[in-house]
C-alpha cells in the first residue's frame, strides 16, 4: 500500500487537528465530554485517510456513485451531530443560567429584607 502525497497531507492535517484537540483538553479549554465528538470525527477521518479503500467499500454499500459523495454525506452528518450536541449544551446552560439568576434574585431580596429589619 503506497501512500500518495494527498493522502499524506490529509494524515498530517488530521494528526495536527488531534494535537490541537489534546492541547485544548490538557489546558482545560475544552471539556472531555464536549470534545468526544471532535475526537471521534478526527479518528474516523484518520482511519479513512489511512485506508481509503474502506471509503470506497462504504460508498458502494450505501449506493453512492462516487466515494467523494459518500465522504461529503459522512462529513455533513458529523457536522449535524456536532451542531445538535452544541445546541443541547447551550440549552442546558441557558436553563442553569436562568436558575442561577432566580436564586440570585431571591438572595438579594432576602438581604434587602434583613437589612431593612436591622435598620
Amino acid at each position: 500500500m503506497a501512500i500518495n502525497s494527498l493522502q499524506l497531507s490529509f494524515i498530517i492535517g488530521i494528526v495536527i487537528f488531534l494535537v490541537f484537540i489534546i492541547f485544548f483538553l490538557r489546558k482545560k479549554a475544552l471539556s472531555l465530554k464536549y470534545s468526544l465528538l471532535w475526537l471521534f470525527s478526527a479518528f474516523l477521518m484518520l482511519i479513512l485517510s489511512i485506508f481509503p479503500t474502506t471509503l470506497v467499500c462504504i460508498a458502494h454499500i450505501f449506493g453512492f456513485a462516487l466515494p467523494s459523495n459518500a465522504i461529503f454525506s459522512l462529513l455533513f452528518g458529523l457536522v449535524i451531530a456536532i451542531l445538535l450536541s452544541l445546541t443541547s449544551i447551550v440549552s442546558k446552560q441557558t436553563e442553569r443560567i436562568k436558575t442561577l439568576i432566580q436564586v440570585n434574585a431571591l438572595l438579594e431580596k432576602r438581604i434587602r429584607e434583613l437589612e431593612a429589619k436591622s435598620n
